[in-house]
C-alpha cells in the first residue's frame, strides 16, 4: 500500500527530463534520477538491452504508525532515514526495490531480475526462424508420397542488461511446429533429419500447391551477475517462412528396353 501510494505521487508530481539529468523537489523530498536508456542492437552477437531501468522513485520510509506525509520516518542503525525504492523500467513495469539504508551513498539491496521479467527480454530478442528443408527439392512432389521436412538450428546464447544487471541467457529450440499447408500439422521435440533419416513426413493426398512452414518454440535459461543457472518462466514461438510447394501426380510411362 505505501509503495502503491508513493508511486502514484511520484507519477503525477514529477516529470522526467529529457537531457537524462536528475529531478528533484524541495517541497516532497522525492528524488528522480534518470540511469540509463539504451537502444537495441542490430548484431546478433553484441550484447542486448532489454527493458532497462529508465527512472528511480527514492522517498524515506515511513516508519509504523507514521502518517502517508512521513512525519515519522524510520531509521537505519546509524540513525539516517531509511529509504523505499521504486524502480521503473522502460517497457512501463515497476518493481519494487525495497527498504535499505544506504552505505556510502549506494543502495544495499539490487532489485530482484525474475524469471517473468527475463521472459519478457526474451520476447524482445530477435530470435531465429527455421529455415524449412524439404525432400524431394526443388519446391516439387508427389501425392501419396512420403515428403520428408527437416531443419537445422541449435543452441546459442546471448546476453541483455535487466535493472542493470548482466544477465546471461542460454537458448535453445525446445519443439518444432509443422505445418504442411494442406490443412494438417504436427508438433515434434525434434528438428526432423536429412534423407534417409525420415523422421518428419507427411503425405498429401490430392495435388496442387500448399505452403508449407516450420514454427520454432525457444526454451531458455539464465543467470545474474554470473550466478546459478535458473529456468525462465515460458517459451517463444517464431513462424516460419511459408515454402511453396507443388503437389504433382506421377503418370507411369513404357519405355524401350
Amino acid at each position: 500500500m505505501i509503495a502503491a501510494l508513493m508511486l502514484s505521487a511520484l507519477l503525477t508530481s514529477q516529470s522526467f527530463a529529457g537531457d537524462g539529468s536528475s529531478v528533484s523537489s524541495s517541497n516532497t523530498g522525492f528524488i528522480v534520477q534518470v540511469l540509463e536508456h539504451q537502444h537495441g542492437s542490430s548484431d546478433s552477437d553484441a550484447s542486448h538491452s532489454a527493458d532497462p531501468v529508465v527512472a528511480t522513485f527514492t522517498d524515506p520510509q515511513c516508519a509504523i504508525g507514521g502518517d502517508e506525509t512521513c512525519a515519522e520516518p524510520a531509521l537505519c542503525d546509524n540513525g539516517d532515514p531509511m529509504l523505499f525504492t521504486v524502480y521503473v523500467t522502460s517497457g512501463g513495469e515497476v518493481v519494487n526495490g525495497g527498504n535499505n539504508c544506504p552505505t556510502d551513498g549506494s543502495l544495499t539491496v539490487l532489485p530482484e531480475v525474475t524469471p517473468g521479467l527475463v521472459l519478457a527480454a526474451l520476447q524482445r530478442i530477435d530470435l531465429p526462424a527455421s529455415d524449412l528443408n524439404v525432400q524431394p527439392p526443388n519446391g516439387r512432389t508427389l501425392v501419396n508420397f512420403d515428403t520428408n521436412f527437416y531443419t537445422e538450428n541449435g543452441e546459442f546464447s546471448r546476453t541483455v542488461t535487466l535493472l542493470g544487471q548482466r544477465v546471461e541467457l542460454r537458448i535453445w529450440p525446445a519443439r518444432y511446429g509443422w505445418r504442411f499447408g494442406d490443412g494438417q500439422q504436427r508438433w515434434t521435440t525434434t528438428p526432423g533429419d536429412a534423407y534417409p533419416h525420415l523422421e518428419v513426413t507427411h503425405r498429401y493426398l490430392r495435388k496442387g500447391r500448399v505452403s508449407a512452414s516450420v514454427d520454432t518454440t525457444y526454451a531458455a535459461q539464465f543467470r545474474v551477475n554470473g550466478g546459478p543457472w535458473r529456468d525462465v518462466n515460458g517459451t517463444v514461438t517464431i513462424p516460419g517462412t511459408p515454402q511453396q510447394l507443388r503437389v504433382v501426380t506421377a503418370r507411369p510411362v513404357l519405355v524401350g528396353g
